[in-house]
């Protein structure tokens, strides 16, 4: 075992020890004195990912708010759980946390996320959730209770290159729907330019599951059985999905970049295609501004199955236990829920506006979206939306890790895929709670 994974388990183990009991109550009705809270923020730590965006936002957060001073603690969405663990273990407990999706339950469990239910007056949580998309507030949901008010919130999305599509003969205006369109498509860009076909965000130290998820779902495929007791993801569906993106890649329509290389390659129009998160929208208008013609498309599907794209992205989690920061956390997680904040979050970073009114109103977003029909998949995305799951127990991280490299080894390593999900199946299957 090499120390990082050893730290990481220890770190579980130590986590699920030190959680200590919210204050119960309501929390203050005004912040009468100064007061500094922590901010753990994902996008902080990433230039590509809306940081200067989110430094603005708490700039102005201050403004308005001249006794809350925020202080900003960035961290990638890979490994800020590991951070807040730690800091956890060592008693230096954050206030307020950006916490993806997929780790909320951990959150819940092991690291004393206070329920806004519990603390916040009752008709002040209901104002401030008026308006708000109810599919996106049901994700932060656990056992009737809101752990997690929904933030920074993206769907899959396929970027690509009209000026690529039309050097290689093909018509921008009809994007591929399918996969096997995909391949066509990725194949003729390869042939034609000098450019690569398609990269996807889905393999990758930092790429989570979010986004193989979906891809395993529109195959009809999953992850494990309904009562989660029984992971599930070396079944026929879900292999044959793997299979594709194997065939994908040696094909040579599939290009293995990292993270980082794909979307400064797609940002600098040397891909056709890339398969990621809306949250990149803004890092990619950037660098094609007056280059090339970037558009963008829905998930691909499976032939005529419908497409099941599940949400990334992540919600605002009060871990506090001090009932004054929890109050100004509280204001912080609401005025970066604002209307005035998810017209920032889109526009400037790429993810949906949970707050859906704003997208016509002129006041918000209005004159944006008719400029930026980009964000348009993402939108349609957001009525046929499917929860990501996370595993159960306190090694969730590990064997989504498993599955991930599983499916790796079957894409990009040569091994056969049904064999290497089956592997990755059984092996994981020990680590899932008795």
């Amino acid at each position: 075992m090499d120390r990082k994974t050893f730290l990481t388990g220890s770190l579980a183990l130590l986590a699920t020890c030190v959680v200590l009991p919210a204050f119960a109550g309501e929390i203050p009705a005004i912040i009468d004195r100064p007061v500094t809270i922590s901010y753990y923020n994902y996008n902080l730590a990433s230039a590509g990912n809306g940081a200067e965006a989110t430094k603005r936002m708490i700039a102005a957060f201050e403004k308005a708010n001249p006794n809350i001073k925020v202080e900003g603690v960035g961290a990638s969405s890979a490994d800020i759980t590991s951070r807040i663990q730690a800091d956890v273990a060592a008693g230096r407990i954050p206030d307020v946390v950006q916490m993806v999706f997929s780790d909320l339950n951990f959150t819940v469990d092991n690291l004393g996320a206070v329920a806004l239910e519990d603390t916040v007056p009752e008709a002040e949580l209901k104002q401030h959730f008026e308006g708000i998309a109810p599919n996106g507030l049901q994700l932060g949901v656990i056992n009737g209770k809101t752990y997690g008010l929904a933030y920074t919130f993206s769907t899959p999305v396929l970027f690509y290159n009209a000026n690529l599509f039309k050097q290689a003969g093909l018509d921008p205006d009809k994007p591929p729907k399918t996969w096997a369109e995909v391949k066509q498509a990725a194949l003729a860009i390869v042939d034609k330019t000098k450019a690569e076909g398609i990269a996807t965000g889905i393999f990758g130290p930092s790429a989570g599951d979010w986004l193989f998820q979906g891809v395993l779902r529109s195959n009809n495929g999953g992850l494990m059985s309904e009562d989660r007791k029984r992971l599930a993801f070396a079944q026929p569906a879900s292999v044959e999905a793997v299979a594709m993106l194997r065939d994908l890649y040696d094909s040579g329509a599939y290009t293995n970049l990292e993270l980082q290389a794909a979307m400064e390659g797609m940002a600098s129009g040397n891909v056709g295609m890339y398969l990621q998160t809306s949250a990149i929208q803004g890092f990619l208008v950037k660098g094609a501004e007056g280059k090339f013609d970037l558009r963008a498309t829905t998930m691909p599907r499976f032939g005529d199955k419908t497409q099941r794209p599940n949400n990334s992205g992540s919600a605002l989690v009060i871990l506090s236990r001090d009932p004054l920061k929890q109050r100004a956390a509280w204001e912080l997680m609401k005025f970066m829920t604002s209307k005035e904040a998810y017209t920032v979050i889109t526009s400037e970073i790429g993810y949906l506006p949970l707050r859906t009114d704003i997208v016509d109103d002129p006041k918000y977003l209005g004159d944006w979206v008719k400029k930026h029909p980009l964000i348009k998949p993402n939108l349609e995305q957001l009525a046929i939306l499917e929860r990501w799951e996370s595993f159960p127990g306190s090694n969730y991280r590990q064997i989504q890790k498993i599955m991930m490299e599983g499916a790796e080894m079957a894409v990009f390593g040569g091994m056969d895929p049904a064999k290497a999900m089956r592997a990755a199946q059984d092996n994981a299957q020990t680590l899932m709670p008795k």
